[in-house]
């Protein structure tokens, strides 16, 4: 079938990876002009002419404006169309499940809320996610048939044979095995589910302090303790699913836990969350210990302790980054990564005083010595994960200009 849009070096095929080429570095350096397209992708100027007539006329470029403070004419520059395409994010946790909308260029366009108090039914979900969903889609000026992906941040993982959610018990409402289903049902886009922490790592992978790094390991804290495997500069995943639930690895320094699908912890989790760090705070005599939510305990706590050059504040810091260390040493012998990534905000709030404690810890307890860094991405990791994961297959599909 010589001649049709899928055969390797047909004209239509080269056009559509030149079309691809040129949106990408209008992507990546903003407005650009014929002349400056031409040179960065070595199309001929009458080449790139065409090119972004053809983009133009199919609605993915627009003329934006002309070049100033040059010798010569002006000269017009161009721009990815926004409205080419719009694709959708959500952060799901047992508090609240959050929604953004970005453009096609990235640009976040719409965002809003929903609390999630309270035990959940599946069909209790269902109108959540909606709700988030019509809600950041308003915000944005637009409605539900606008949105070309959803991607969907859970704790946990969907098993892929059962369809039922796995390493995450203290989501209520998720468990159905009629829940995905039920949810295509409601949405008229295609909808992917991933795991929080993976979508934490596609962030610092996408815009982060993983960029350019094809292995390494994203270890976050905040509501659990958990981490992302990038491997080849591929997610793994696992079997299940459920590769990178670090929480409930077993290590020296906590009891054994068993039946942990039950108890939703582990011993890493019980040594090293963000649980453990406002208990040891109290056992090592610290006062003033803040009430409220663990996760944001613990980040007052490593904040402030990373600030206060006292000896508590020093020892609760130090025995954390051991702690930390303990864990990852499992991780980095088994893995052997380039680069390890701390995210979330029981590690964040530690700063590089933390860092650098957790990687002279490492050093000593792992053969391999991985550069350890903090993460970049700290305004909501997990929802940008979301937005980049539906952003790119949205791309894939609005910026295939073969068909």
């Amino acid at each position: 079938m010589a001649g049709t849009a899928g055969t390797p070096g047909t004209p239509r095929v080269l056009r559509a990876m030149n079309d691809r080429a040129a949106l990408d570095l209008l992507l990546a350096h903003g407005p650009l002009s014929r002349t400056r397209i031409g040179k960065l992708t070595g199309l001929s100027k009458p080449t790139a002419s065409q090119l972004l007539a053809r983009l133009e006329a199919a609605g993915l470029v627009l003329a934006t404006g002309t070049t100033a403070g040059r010798p010569g004419p002006n000269a017009q520059l161009y721009a990815v169309n926004p409205a080419a395409g719009y694709a959708a994010g959500l952060d799901v946790t047992p508090e609240r499940v959050l929604a953004s909308v970005a453009d096609v260029t990235g640009r976040t366009v719409g965002a809003h809320e929903v609390p999630t108090p309270g035990r959940n039914t599946a069909q209790a979900v269902v109108r959540q996610v909606t709700d988030a969903l019509d809600g950041a889609v308003k915000a944005a000026g637009l409605t539900r048939d606008d949105v070309r992906r959803l991607v969907v941040a859970t704790p946990g993982a969907f098993d892929p044979t059962t369809g039922r959610l796995r390493y995450a018990s203290h989501l209520p409402g998720w468990h159905s095995p009629a829940l995905l289903d039920d949810l295509a049902a409601a949405l008229p886009m295609p909808v992917e589910y991933e795991n929080d922490v993976n979508l934490a790592a596609v962030a610092e992978q996408r815009l982060g302090a993983a960029r350019g790094h094809e292995d390494f390991v994203l270890l976050w804290n905040e509501g659990g303790l958990g981490a992302a495997l990038v491997l080849g500069g591929r997610l793994h995943r696992g079997w299940t699913g459920g590769a990178g639930e670090v929480g409930f690895l077993p290590v020296p320094g906590a009891p054994l836990v068993r039946q942990v699908t039950k108890a939703n912890s582990g011993g890493y989790q019980e040594l090293a969350g963000s649980q453990a760090v406002p208990r040891l705070a109290r056992e090592l005599g610290i006062d003033d210990v803040p009430e409220g939510p663990y996760a944001e305990v613990a980040a007052a706590l490593v904040r402030r302790a990373a600030a206060e050059d006292t000896a508590l504040h020093r020892l609760l810091l130090q025995t954390y980054a051991t702690r930390l260390a303990t864990g990852l040493a499992s991780l980095v012998s088994v893995l052997d990564p380039e680069l390890v990534v701390l995210s979330g905000a029981s590690l964040t709030a530690g700063g590089e005083v933390l860092r650098a404690l957790v990687q002279d810890e490492l050093e000593e307890l792992a053969a391999s010595r991985p550069k350890l860094v903090m993460g970049d991405v700290t305004e909501q990791p997990v929802l940008r994960g979301a937005l980049e994961s539906a952003l790119a297959a949205t791309r894939d599909e609005v910026f295939d200009t073969s068909r």
